[in-house]
């Protein structure tokens, strides 16, 4: 307070008008903690990123990623959706994981609402991404239900990965348009062509989907907690696979988070407090 008043009184000095810098220095503050001064993303202080190099990143994941609509177009077909469904999946849904859930459960024999539901709880996670970019990008009220659409996995990680808001729109649109086109247009390729392979069980193509979610997943799991998560996960799927509808193990699946996280919190409730002064 004191060196506020200081300061102010330094400034008025110099001839300015008190009021006039006591509102700029309020305004100043203000910004600073809502982080919407300078055009950052909630983090003042920090430098602007190069306009090339959100370009670079952003292109760099959304084709990355988006080729590997091309996998779920051939499973999708395989699964016995035809092109038209295959694309309006792609279209309206535009949610990698929750795509492969639904086709792999159906290609197992698994009903339609079971496969749905799956999809959707893997899709959920999209929306706890939107709750922080919300803050992040700070869109208009009217563009905001379309950007809805763009967040997902890639463009949420392209997006918080930036200094500041400038960057962070340039990076979630740009990643958001170049994903969403190569994505739709794979997916009409990999079905006009399951569909001209014929079966594509005799040519092993049904594995594409798995093995790309597993190239997804992978890189994830990045602590202990999420590896062990993981392999619970696959343990019970394998498991229940034999006497359980097709679909049904995947949700299942789902109990191996609170599982481990349970079992993680008594380990740590166990452990008894080290000393402050035994790690100096």
């Amino acid at each position: 307070m004191a060196e506020q008043t200081t300061r102010t009184d330094i400034r008025t000095a110099g001839g300015a008008p008190a009021g006039t810098l006591d509102e700029h220095d309020e305004h100043d503050e203000h910004d600073e903690h809502d982080g919407s001064g300078g055009g950052h993303a909630g983090r003042p202080g920090t430098a602007g990123k190069p306009t090339g190099a959100v370009v670079r990143d952003a292109l760099g994941v959304g084709i990355a990623v988006g080729l590997s609509g091309f996998a779920f177009g051939v499973t999708s077909a395989g699964s016995g959706l035809s092109v038209l469904q295959s694309c309006a999946l792609s279209l309206l849904v535009f949610t990698g994981a929750s795509q492969f859930a639904l086709v792999g459960a159906l290609a197992a024999g698994g009903n339609p609402l079971t496969a749905a539901a799956g999809a959707f709880f893997l899709g959920v996670r999209n929306a706890f991404y939107g709750l922080r970019l919300s803050q992040l990008l700070a869109l208009p009220r009217a563009v905001r239900p379309f950007a809805a659409h763009w967040v997902i996995d890639e463009t949420s990680a392209v997006s918080l990965a930036q200094p500041d808001r400038r960057s962070v729109r340039l990076g979630f649109t740009v990643t958001g348009l170049s994903l969403y086109v190569l994505w739709n247009l794979t997916t009409l390729l990999g079905a006009l062509g399951a569909e001209a392979v014929g079966d594509t069980d005799a040519w092993g193509i049904d594995a594409a989907g798995p093995a790309v979610f597993l190239a997804l997943l992978a890189p994830m799991l990045k602590t202990t907690t999420e590896r062990a998560v993981a392999a619970l996960a696959v343990l019970l799927i394998l498991g229940l696979l034999p006497v359980l509808p097709a679909g049904v193990p995947v949700l299942v699946a789902a109990l191996a988070a609170p599982a481990v996280l349970y079992i993680e919190g008594r380990r740590r409730g166990a452990t008894p407090n080290t000393p402050q002064g035994e790690n100096r």
